[in-house]
């Protein structure tokens, strides 16, 4: 079987996976080399029980649905490219739009957004470790539509996106990120405490203060650099083992929490109430 073979199937496989037949997913994820974005093979992949290596540097291991680490030192990996296909649905990029990538790592997925925004639209890349970003601007110097920043997204403006695509898990939805959504804009981003586990969520605004809220999937993610704090994390924690975020509907930013309120923090609160 070919590569190209391998790779077709690999498509239609992890956007399967990720409950998507959208054809222009599919054609990203079989027209993305992955392999080019998962550095020199045999690769390290990841399990339950840690990391295990490919006996070879074979493309073909690389275009499965698994876990390939970047850093494993630092627990940074090319993510399971069947959530992806689930959030990148979810988030559903179109051409023409803009788009923030929090979290590019070598730029993956920054490319599967920048083919689906296509060169008339924008992607704006972001991410904090230094080797990583001079990878993926290496990367995706053929997509004239991506720009790379070597720095953190969170704390400061950030220019005004369509999509805001998060791969850092925020134990608070960040007020900087929620100041970018366009309106009709959407962010996808992991809720989550610390390293524990936590819920993939898909904001639309529907007004300037109040937000469509639906979890996407369940999620683990690494730690998003000063996107955790531990108050608010512990009190994730306990609000995610009610249950209660099952039935959250909308993300509000002004008013008091009522007696809808599944979790609050300073400047924001998630609701059962409809948007």
């Amino acid at each position: 079987m070919s590569l190209h073979d391998v790779r077709q199937f690999y498509a239609r496989l992890v956007t399967a996976k990720g409950g998507s037949s959208d054809e222009r997913l599919i054609r990203a994820f079989a027209k993305v080399d992955r392999a080019a974005f998962a550095g020199s093979g045999p690769w390290k992949v990841l399990t339950a029980n840690g990391y295990v290596d490919t006996p070879s540097a074979d493309p073909g291991f690389v275009y499965q649905n698994e876990v390939i680490a970047l850093k494993p030192e630092l627990n940074i990996n090319n993510g399971e490219p069947a959530l992806h296909a689930r959030c990148l649905a979810a988030a559903a990029p179109k051409a023409g739009e803009t788009v923030i990538h929090v979290g590019a790592g070598c730029g993956y997925y920054t490319a599967l957004l920048a083919e689906l925004v296509t060169p008339s639209g924008r992607v704006d890349a972001y991410e904090v470790e230094a080797d990583l970003a001079d990878q993926a601007r290496r990367l995706l110097a053929g997509y004239s539509q991506v720009s790379v920043h070597a720095r953190s997204a969170l704390g400061g403006a950030l220019p005004p996106a369509d999509v805001i695509y998060v791969n850092a898990g925020v134990s608070a939805p960040p007020l900087s990120l929620l100041d970018a959504v366009r309106p009709e804009g959407r962010m996808v981003f992991p809720l989550t405490a610390g390293m524990g586990p936590g819920v993939m969520l898909l904001l639309t605004r529907t007004t300037d203060d109040v937000f469509a809220s639906q979890i996407v999937s369940p999620a683990m993610f690494i730690p998003c650099m000063g996107g955790q704090d531990e108050a608010q994390a512990q009190a994730l924690m306990q609000a995610l083992g009610t249950g209660g975020h099952r039935f959250v509907r909308s993300l509000r930013r002004t008013g008091d929490p009522d007696e809808t309120a599944w979790l609050a923090g300073e400047g924001w609160w998630f609701s059962t109430r409809d948007s």
